[in-house]
């Protein structure tokens, strides 16, 4: 039995909070530059962090935020290795983990974080009067918390097994003090147990977080002792990547992230160091219902035949992607490329052939035919991806116009999209971007019920990867990982998802280090090198 899990709707509402702009960094990699010192950093953000609730997050920037004032039981070290955070230890379970709290933990109110704090967090969460986004995402549905304060310890079980307790806790942010018994509080405050704390919010310009000198439990037991960490974080609202850039380069920035062309001009600059981090898989899928092309595996396996993903994933994004090795987010749980070998290679002529095979002869307006009905796709995409997303929906529809599809492309806005892939469902081909860091948080997407009854966009019926990963998500951790990338070659090997191309985003750095991982920062690592900013 597989656990349950989120609608699609809600497991691509938190991988964009987790997999988009700020947030996704790869794999920890520590971004650097100059070479003098300074005691304040600054940081750029796209969008305003809005309500500061670590139940309530809808922003993509408000986990950036939330990161620097809260802790979570454990943390992802920089080789994506489970570390110590406010748990030095715990034992893993098919159906539970149990944490030993560190004793000397406090809220940055000077009360103690206990066992029955994390439990209270999670049954916030997994209340239905929460309606709390980050249930069946980051808190698998069903999860209970059971606290023992005398014995430091605190267990999350779920009614079946479940393969990632341990890791989803790395996106589990932990209330305490006077937020946990008001949460009123965070509406623009934070209460939390971190090596910062939010002291001055102006919203839509800038939010200040001072250290706290006592902190001593972050990742791996990581403190706030170093006299290079900042004295205070300024997250600067700056929605235009135009000017991110021109800050940095004016040296009125320590740090920001750019996904557009303005990373070209960061890089290469004396005083600013960058670094380029995978953001995300782009991928896309064909509608398998009755009635629609994509039904036919022999179709979909020949229309990837006539596709070259080198040139696709160079179009969307702009020459800056790099090749996909798993449908997973970096730092994987399961180490390991599982695309590589799995996807067809780039033959029109084979594609054409076997189309033939499948019944579609050509017409003689050159289009493809079936029983009078011409093989037509309905492709959909974001028009929030930008001008290089428009560019790949068109090589993708002259690369398979060539081989006598007729391909129909439609644009669509964030709120439209939505209303199509899900309810409507007038598409035959969708470009839809999943970005999870488990694999249990495509299980929804992947498997199951059908839209609109569940959240299986698509309508997959792949046998092999619901029985495989079944037998996944009752062994924990690593111990299920043969299983899960056996998976997802069940999936790539029937064409049910064709990933394209990593996405990648640019870290820029001036008189600072810092790390960001697996979406979040780390901010012990923050230092300050010194310099004017």
């Amino acid at each position: 039995m597989k656990p349950p899990m989120p609608s699609m709707k809600r497991a691509k509402a938190l991988s964009a909070c987790l997999a988009v702009s700020l947030l996704a960094a790869g794999c920890g990699s520590v971004v650097q530059a100059g070479s003098s010192g300074g005691d304040a950093f600054s940081f750029a953000i796209k969008s305003d962090p809005g309500l500061l609730d670590p139940a309530q997050v809808q922003n993509t920037t408000t986990y950036t935020a939330l990161s620097l004032a809260y802790d979570t039981l454990v943390h992802a070290g920089p080789d994506g290795r489970i570390v110590s955070g406010l748990a030095e230890k715990w034992e893993v379970k098919p159906a539970s983990v149990t944490f030993t709290l560190r004793r000397d933990v406090t809220c940055a109110d000077g009360s103690p974080v206990t066992a029955s704090t994390v439990a209270a967090n999670v049954a916030h969460i997994t209340d239905p009067a929460t309606k709390s986004p980050a249930y069946g995402v980051v808190v698998p549905e069903g999860l209970t918390a059971k606290a023992d304060d005398s014995a430091r310890t605190v267990t999350l079980s779920t009614p079946e097994p479940f393969a990632f307790t341990l890791q989803s806790t790395r996106y589990l942010f932990i209330v305490c003090g006077a937020g946990l018994k008001d949460r009123g509080l965070l509406q623009t405050g934070t209460s939390g147990s971190g090596p910062f704390r939010l002291t001055s919010a102006e919203p839509n310009q800038s939010y200040t977080f001072a250290k706290r000198d006592d902190y001593a439990w972050g990742p791996d037991g990581a403190t706030s002792a170093d006299a290079a960490m900042p004295g205070s974080v300024v997250l600067k609202v700056v929605g235009s990547e135009a000017t991110t850039a021109n800050l940095l380069l004016s040296h009125q920035l320590n740090g920001a992230q750019l996904a557009g062309p303005d990373r070209a001009r960061v890089t290469n600059i004396p005083g600013v160091t960058t670094t380029d981090q995978a953001n995300g898989t782009q991928e896309f899928f064909f509608h398998q219902g009755k009635g629609h092309p994509g039904s036919d595996p022999a179709v979909r396996k020949a229309l990837l035949q006539a596709v070259d993903f080198t040139s696709l994933g160079a179009i969307a994004t702009g020459g800056t992607g790099r090749t996909p090795t798993g449908l997973v987010m970096e730092p994987k749980p399961c180490p390991g490329d599982t695309i590589a070998g799995h996807l067809p290679a780039f033959d029109p002529y084979a594609a054409g052939s076997a189309l033939h095979a499948a019944g579609w002869r050509r017409g003689p307006d050159g289009f493809r035919v079936k029983e009078g009905k011409r093989l037509t796709l309905r492709m959909i995409y974001g028009t929030s991806s930008g001008e290089t997303m428009a560019a790949a929906a068109e090589y993708l529809a002259e690369s398979w116009k060539k081989v006598g599809v007729d391909v129909r492309l439609r644009a669509l806005s964030d709120a439209a999209y939505g209303e199509v892939e899900a309810v409507t469902q007038d598409w035959d081909v969708n470009w839809a971007p999943l970005g999870v860091t488990l694999p249990t948080q495509l299980l929804g997407a992947l498997s199951g019920p059908f839209t609109p009854d569940g959240g299986n966009f698509a309508h997959l019926t792949n046998k092999t990867y619901e029985r495989l990963t079944a037998e996944a998500s009752r062994l924990p951790g690593a111990a299920g990982c043969a299983l899960w990338e056996r998976s997802e070659h069940a999936l790539l090997d029937s064409a049910d998802i064709v990933p394209v191309v990593d996405k990648t985003v640019t870290i820029a750095a001036h008189n600072a280090t810092f790390r960001i991982t697996s979406g979040l920062f780390d901010p012990t690592s923050i230092r300050m090198t010194g310099g004017q900013k």
